[in-house]
C-alpha cells in the first residue's frame, strides 16, 4: 500500500476538487438557470484535471523515485491514479447528485425535452444516476490513461539527462 500512497493521495485530491467544481457549476447556475451552457463549460475542468495529473506524477517522480522517473514508471503511476479516480467516481457521483446538486437530472431532462434535443424517455435514460456513474467511471479511467501516457512523455527524467 505504501507503494501507491502518492496515487491514493492524488486520487482523493482529484475527487475532492471535482466535487468543488460541481459545487461551483451549481453556484453559477449551470445546473439550473444556465443549464443550456453546462455541456460547454463543464469541459473546462479538463485543464484542472491535466494539471492535477501533472502534479501527481511530478510528486511521484520527486518523492518516490528521488527525482528520476522513466516513461514506463510514470505511465504506470498514471494508470494506478486513473484506476483510483475511477473507483472513487461512483461515490463522487452519489455526493454530487444527492447532496451538492439534487435537482440536476430533473433540470437536465426538462431542458433536453423542452429544446427537443431528446425525447422524454431518452432524456430520462441518459440523465440518470446509474448512467452517470457508468459514464464517469469508464471516462475517468480511459481519459486518465491517455492523459497519463502523454504527461509521462514530458515528466520523464533519467540521471543521464543532467
Amino acid at each position: 500500500m505504501k507503494k501507491y500512497e502518492i496515487e491514493i493521495k492524488w486520487g482523493i485530491i482529484f475527487t475532492f476538487i471535482g466535487l468543488l467544481w460541481i459545487g461551483l457549476e451549481r453556484a453559477v447556475g449551470l445546473h439550473d438557470e444556465y443549464i443550456g451552457f453546462h455541456s460547454t463549460y463543464t469541459n473546462l475542468f479538463a485543464f484542472i484535471a491535466i494539471l492535477l495529473y501533472v502534479l501527481a506524477l511530478l510528486d511521484k517522480r520527486n518523492h518516490y523515485y528521488k527525482g528520476y522517473i522513466s516513461w514506463k514508471n510514470a505511465f504506470f503511476s498514471g494508470l494506478v491514479l486513473s484506476a483510483i479516480i475511477a473507483i472513487l467516481s461512483p461515490l463522487s457521483q452519489l455526493i454530487s447528485h444527492k447532496i451538492v446538486t439534487p435537482h440536476y437530472f430533473e433540470n437536465a431532462i426538462n431542458h433536453a425535452v423542452s429544446r427537443k434535443i431528446m425525447s422524454q424517455q431518452e432524456a430520462e435514460s441518459y440523465f440518470s444516476l446509474g448512467n452517470y456513474i457508468l459514464q464517469t467511471t469508464f471516462f475517468a479511467f480511459i481519459v486518465g490513461c491517455i492523459t497519463a501516457a502523454l504527461i509521462s512523455i514530458f515528466i520523464r527524467k533519467s540521471p543521464q539527462a543532467i
